[in-house]
């Protein structure tokens, strides 16, 4: 019984879709003679044809029942030229500029990096018993980078110019002090203790 009802209604859907497409058939049936070929439409300029820029494609002559001031005998190409196009001229890249990697050298205990400009930054990490610090210096600027305090010690810093800096790791009655002053083009540590 299923098998009957869903037979019924596949032959229903395919009569209703006969029915419907009537019209759309009878209009598009070729003794009508309403059909324009696209060389027709090429003609009135409905349908403009776009050229592929790489390859040209030959046309192919109209049908001689195109167009009746047409003699039957002559094929008209119409006449197409075919686009060529340029790749854009451009300077070659530049070179690259050659940059020099910056040197590394050890003096008096700094690390000395030297730019391809000539510039020299010195840095050294100081460690005592009241914690550890790191300072930086290059021409005549003294700069702390980090300090941190031992447990149960603090960290103080005192710096009246900037060429001369000094570090102080404070516990009660005793002190660390990292001394660093700029002489002569280049950074001088001085490391004191202070009381016991």
């Amino acid at each position: 019984m299923p098998l009957l009802g869903w037979c019924a209604a596949t032959l229903t859907s395919i009569g209703l879709a006969a029915v419907a497409m009537m019209p759309v058939l009878r209009t598009a049936s070729p003794d009508d003679g309403t059909l324009v070929s696209v060389d027709q439409l090429r003609e009135t300029g409905d349908l403009a044809p776009t050229p592929d820029p790489t390859t040209a494609a030959p046309s192919s002559p109209p049908p001689a029942s195109a167009s009746a001031s047409r003699s039957p005998h002559k094929s008209r190409t119409p006449s197409r030229t075919k686009a060529t196009t340029k790749p854009p001229t451009s300077a070659p890249p530049p070179e690259p500029t050659k940059t020099e990697e910056p040197t590394t050298t050890t003096e008096d205990g700094w690390t000395v990096t030297t730019e391809s400009d000539g510039t020299r930054t010195f840095v050294r990490s100081f460690r005592v018993e009241g914690g550890r610090t790191v300072i930086q210096a290059s021409d005549g600027v003294i700069k702390l980078v980090t300090a941190t305090p031992a447990d149960g010690w603090s960290v103080a810093r005192v710096q009246d110019t900037p060429d001369n800096l000094a570090v102080y790791f404070n516990e009660v009655n005793h002190s660390f002090i990292v001394h660093v002053v700029w002489q002569a083009g280049k950074p001088v540590a001085q490391v004191s203790e202070v009381g016991t």
